[in-house]
């Protein structure tokens, strides 16, 4: 299981460090919701997800501040919530059902890590 929760890890990370560039830096031709959300919370989510992101990976990996970890992928889950209830607003159901999924491999992360498989 531990190894488990090492690749639910790098994957959130990397794909939350990811988001958080696309967001800070919207392209005319990106998400539309990107480009349509308040600069304000756009700013938010993205600084929130690139610092979560790399909070998954960079203290287990060096072994240090290791409760870190499990306390981004709880901030996570409620940036993914937050992220559903903007998405159903606006109606864009695939976001939902992916912000869903994203907002509960995070749960896990952090189910495992503050749980039965500490560092």
């Amino acid at each position: 299981m531990n190894i488990a929760l090492w690749v639910l890890q790098v994957l959130l990370g990397l794909f939350f460090v990811f988001h958080s560039f696309v967001m800070l830096r919207p392209s005319p031709g990106g998400m539309k919701y990107i480009l349509e959300m308040p600069a304000g919370l756009r700013l938010f989510a993205g600084i929130a997800e690139g610092l979560a992101g790399l909070a998954l990976v960079i203290p287990p990996l060096v072994r240090v501040l290791t409760w870190l970890t499990p306390l981004a992928a709880a901030g996570l889950v409620l940036l993914m919530l937050g992220a559903i209830v903007f998405h159903v607003q606006r109606r864009e159901y695939p976001n939902v059902g992916f912000n869903a999924v994203l907002g509960l491999l995070a749960a896990v992360i952090a189910w495992g890590r503050f749980g039965p498989y500490p560092f």
